[in-house]
């Protein structure tokens, strides 16, 4: 019997198969996206700095949302010095939603048409933290400001159609659930690896809701895992964390650049424009946790999301 992995005799099992499609060669595209608008957050380091240098090497122009200023313009400037192409930085902290929400306004008044919006900022937490507006920190900064985000650019993508949305996910949510009674996680004792899926999680379900809603307008929604990469998140915690990340865990990951390749195939290549509502392991096309699929708790978990930041849509148009 042959044992390697992924032949016909050896199958891995459904709920597993994404172990199999994280080994398989990955596309990628030769696309350009010359003079096309595409937003940006979360891209001083890791995967969201690999896939702005990769959007910019295609001749996109860039428009950056960053938490860290300095940083920020240090990205813009070695944008447009290497690769000759446009780049607008914005600033909003993704734990405050007023933030977004001016961050997000200003785009859609500056920037008529957008054709591609890239929901990458997230942040993981060892222990429970609240944002300023009093939610969970991982849900607050993963889920409800990229919802809020994508709400606020739907304008300026119609006008960009045929345009895309991607969520930057993570195959971490096959690993806990989500409790829409506790999103805050106000009764249960606090795991940061279960609260970093659950928000991966509220973000896959809205995701396929965007995905229905505006499947006539020509704006496509898609959502995909990056792969396992180094990268900064998580860099808010302790110093042990920081250390152990840094010497340990990231001697078993790969080079974000490849990331950066895989965002750049989803994002340009022409077999994927009308491609809407689907989950990718970087660029390999699969199917989510059954409980990040599941009907009524998707419509459920929209409603909630938009509860929650309906605050900051009164008076956007």
């Amino acid at each position: 019997m042959d044992l390697r992995l992924g032949t016909d005799d050896m199958k891995l099992p459904r709920e597993l198969q994404y172990i199999e499609n994280s080994l398989k060669p990955q596309r990628s595209t030769d696309a350009r996206l010359d003079g096309r608008v595409c937003v940006i957050t979360g891209t001083t380091s890791g995967v969201g700095y690999e896939a702005a240098k990769r959007l910019a090497q295609g001749g996109a122009e860039l428009v950056m949302i960053c938490r860290n200023q300095e940083k920020g313009r240090q990205v813009q400037n070695e944008l447009t010095r290497d690769y000759g192409v446009k780049a607008d930085l914005f600033i909003a902290d993704f734990q405050a939603l007023d933030e977004v929400r001016k961050a997000g306004l200003a785009i859609k008044e500056k920037y008529r048409r957008i054709d591609v919006l890239i929901n990458n900022a997230g942040v993981f937490s060892k222990r429970r933290r609240l944002t300023p507006d009093g939610h969970e920190m991982t849900f607050g900064v993963i889920h409800l400001a990229s919802f809020l985000l994508t709400r606020l650019l739907m304008a300026p993508l119609k006008q960009g159609a045929p345009s895309r949305v991607l969520f930057i996910s993570s195959e971490a949510h096959r690993f806990t659930g989500l409790n829409l009674n506790d999103l805050d996680w106000r009764k249960r004792p606090y795991l940061g690896m279960f609260a970093y899926a659950a928000a991966k999680i509220a973000q896959i379900h809205t995701a396929h809701v965007f995905a229905d809603q505006f499947q006539g307008d020509g704006v496509t929604f898609n959502i995909m895992h990056p792969g396992a990469v180094r990268s900064n998140i998580g860099m808010n915690n302790g110093l042990i964390y920081r250390l152990y990340s840094r010497y340990i865990l990231n001697l078993f990951l790969k080079d974000p650049a490849e990331s950066g390749e895989a965002i750049y195939y989803l994002a340009a290549d022409p077999s994927l424009e009308a491609v809407t509502g689907k989950f990718f392991n970087q660029t390999i096309e699969e199917e989510p946790a059954w409980y990040a699929v599941k009907p009524g708790l998707t419509q459920a978990v929209w409603d909630r999301s938009e509860a929650l930041v309906e605050p900051y849509m009164e008076g956007c148009g």
